[in-house]
């Protein structure tokens, strides 16, 4: 298989300058504001390499360069690079390429470049010539030296059998029958650099390079398909081509529906269909699980003139009658027992339904691999199906890598913000970063929200809650249980909800509507600074609205007077998240041991307050490298410990 792990995007729409971004392997989220140009980014890897012949999909000069430069261009006579894709090969490829070659790659990645004109070029150099014709010559016991230097040097047929008479010595039958058998690796048709670099990039990397496959919106399917009419079309809109996908995927014949033998056959499959994806779309939607899909086909006699010459009346129209058929999609509702059209329910369902339709008929083709580019899905859907809809695209993510655009916080995932691309229109056109790089409040708003994802979706509905102050405490929680699991330590047991409420001074408050929820709950606090805040969670322990063992401190955790989530880290490993997310270089000679650390940073900074979020976001997106110490882990195990007692 191989993977896309780079995009470079030099010039399109209202991209006008270059800009690169890396691709995760399974799930890459586009965030940004409405016309920040998330689209426009989908829209042009597309265009790289597209699943069908489709001209939508073509790059255009025209149409797609950036207005502001067209001129420019045009006058240059150049034919400007689109988009530069970074691939590399995984073990099986790279393992079949070594059997072909007989010698082992040097390197797994490669790049492929589309350019305006729509012609492509590769940047492959997997092995040197030299080498393989080192190893293959001691393979086949070919020793002499001038040949085998002619041969490594050789760039095409002509240059390779130049290279075979080249020798000091006359060789065998045997022999040059030997040497001809490396024949095969130079033919270099399109007058490559390096004849082996387009042999593998044509028998390998060419036939498994994935294809991209776009959905959005427009893709949605009707109620009713008039089959006849849209298999006479040769152009198809989008909805038709998802409609088509049906047809294809259900192995619909349109010339069967006519014949009375053939007809129960054409039922079974589409009825074969409809089981499917029925199983498959209610396998993941879940917010109305009553619902059935029904297909059905009717007979619908049509009345039509047409133009049959007669003798002596040339212009004779005759009425004839003949019957059409209209395959109908309705969805029942199986409580109230009522059916109705697709296109009358709801967009999110639609949306749902018309997606599964398109990506199973693509899934029926297993000679390719795809990378699906989906413009803001789930836009319709409530956030509880949103989830669904989650769940349902991390599940694909282990076949297939998923690009998506989304400004809304429920398609981010919290504890996965290293998935995260911000997308923003700046003066100079669309920028593209690492959402721990971005500034702009406005981009950064589903990601803020997205912290606070627990809330949105559990926090009336969580029978254990677990409430701390801010979000830098959720993430900091999540994630180190998340660890500690991993290493067969004890983390947040499953069932409790992480509720961050915004400040102490809100944590009463949030007491009293759990509390109203008659769920079960601990606050989990930073030691109080606030009095007035302090003083109304001690009034509620006081009318037992919350119990005293029920109200956990960080210091109590760490045995000492002042905590906050943040001293739970020894102090070398909180700085080093500090001085990274913030670009400092403190040392840890400027740091006592004995006292909390967030005092002392403020005070290193002039005793001006920082963002106690943005180390907990270089955190979450750096997660895999940050390294921990048995300290930091050892007190949050017993936090966690402690906690899991409690609830």
């Amino acid at each position: 298989m191989i993977k896309l792990t780079k995009a470079t995007i030099h010039k399109y729409t209202c991209i006008e300058n270059v800009q690169t971004f890396a691709v995760e392997p399974n799930i890459t989220v586009l965030v940004g504001m409405n016309e920040s140009g998330k689209t426009s980014i989908l829209e042009a890897l597309a265009k790289v390499n597209y699943f069908e012949n489709d001209d939508t999909f073509k790059f255009n000069l025209t149409h797609d360069y950036p207005r502001k430069q067209k001129k420019a261009i045009d006058k240059s006579g150049v034919d400007p690079k689109a988009v530069e894709l970074s691939y590399a090969i995984d073990d099986e490829l790279a393992n079949n390429i070594e059997a072909d070659l007989g010698v082992k790659i040097s390197h797994r990645d490669f790049t492929f470049t589309r350019k305006y004109s729509n012609d492509n070029t590769w940047s492959v150099f997997m092995v040197k010539t030299a080498d393989f014709i080192a190893t293959q010559a001691k393979k086949l016991k070919i020793t002499d030296k001038a040949m085998i230097d002619m041969l490594s040097k050789a760039k095409n047929y002509a240059e390779f059998d130049e290279a075979i008479k080249s020798g000091e010595v006359t060789l065998s039958d045997d022999e040059v029958a030997c040497a001809k058998s490396l024949r095969r690796f130079f033919e270099n048709k399109n007058n490559w650099d390096r004849a082996i670099d387009e042999y593998i990039t044509l028998k390998w990397l060419l036939p498994n390079l994935p294809q991209f496959m776009y959905y959005d919106d427009y893709y949605m399917l009707p109620s009713l398909i008039e089959l006849e009419t849209i298999g006479e079309k040769t152009l198809l809109n989008s909805s038709e081509k998802t409609a088509k996908a049906l047809l294809e995927l259900a192995d619909i014949d349109i010339d069967k529906l006519t014949d009375p033998n053939e007809f129960e056959d054409v039922i079974a499959e589409l009825e074969a269909t409809q089981a499917i994806i029925s199983t498959e779309l209610f396998r993941y939607w879940s917010t109305n699980t009553n619902l059935k899909i029904q297909f059905s086909i009717e007979s619908i006699e049509v009345e039509i003139t047409t133009n049959k010459p007669v003798a002596g009346k040339p212009n004779t129209f005759i009425k004839e009658q003949i019957i059409n058929h209209n395959l109908n999609i309705r969805v029942l509702n199986q409580r109230s027992g009522v059916s109705l059209p697709l296109t009358n329910r709801s967009k999110g369902f639609n949306w749902f339904f018309s997606f599964l339709v398109w990506f199973k008929k693509i899934q029926e083709n297993k000679s390719n691999t795809y990378i699906l580019l989906l413009d803001e899905p789930g836009l319709n859907l409530h956030a509880k199906a949103q989830n669904d809809l989650l769940r349902f695209l991390t599940d694909l993510s282990d076949e297939y890598q998923i690009i998506y655009t989304t400004h809304s916080p429920f398609m981010i995932e919290s504890t996965k913000l290293n998935q995260v691309r911000t997308v923003v229109e700046c003066d100079d056109g669309t920028h593209i970063s690492e959402s721990v790089q971005e500034k702009d409040p406005n981009t950064l708003f589903p990601l803020q929200a997205a912290l606070g994802y627990d809330i949105a979706q559990n926090l009336f509905v969580s029978p254990k809650n677990l409430i701390v102050e801010g979000i830098a405490d959720l993430v900091y929680l999540n994630l180190l249980s998340g660890i500690l699991q991993e290493k067969g330590k004890t983390g947040l047991k499953t069932g409790i909800t992480i509720v961050p409420v915004g400040g102490a001074d809100k944590v009463a408050t949030f007491v009293s509507l759990l509390r109203g929820n008659e769920l079960d709950m601990v606050c989990l606090l930073d030691t109080f600074t606030d009095q007035a805040a302090k003083q109304r969670l001690d009034n509620m322990v006081a009318q037992q609205i919350i119990k005293d063992k029920k109200v956990v401190f960080y210091h109590s955790i760490l045995n000492c007077s002042h905590a906050d989530v943040e001293d739970l880290f020894a102090k070398a490993d909180y700085l080093a998240i500090y001085n990274a997310a913030f670009g400092k270089s403190i040392e840890m000679t400027s740091i006592s041991i004995d006292k909390p650390i967030m005092a002392q940073l403020k005070k290193l900074n002039g005793n001006k307050e920082f963002n106690h979020y943005a180390p907990a976001n270089y955190f979450a997106k750096n997660i895999s490298t940050v390294h921990l110490s048995n300290e930091t882990l050892e007190s949050f195990n017993r936090l966690f410990i402690k906690v899991n007692k409690l609830l």
